[in-house]
């Protein structure tokens, strides 16, 4: 064991890994993935939609 082993290898991979191979992942592994990642899009198009509507106020502010 090394001295900076912090156990890294030994804990389980958590997420989903773009491209990784799905062959040996349960059905419900895989769904709870899929749950995980949609909930991950909304949250992404949630800050989009408020950056966009920030940047269209900034744009009003200053066309004046």
């Amino acid at each position: 064991m090394s001295l900076f082993d912090d156990g890294a290898a030994a804990r389980p991979q958590t997420g989903h890994v773009i491209g990784q191979d799905l062959g040996a992942v349960s059905i419900d592994e895989l769904q709870l993935r899929i749950a995980t990642l949609q909930a991950e899009i909304a949250r992404l198009e949630a800050e989009v939609a408020a950056k966009t509507a920030q940047r269209s106020a900034a744009d009003q502010l200053f066309r004046r």
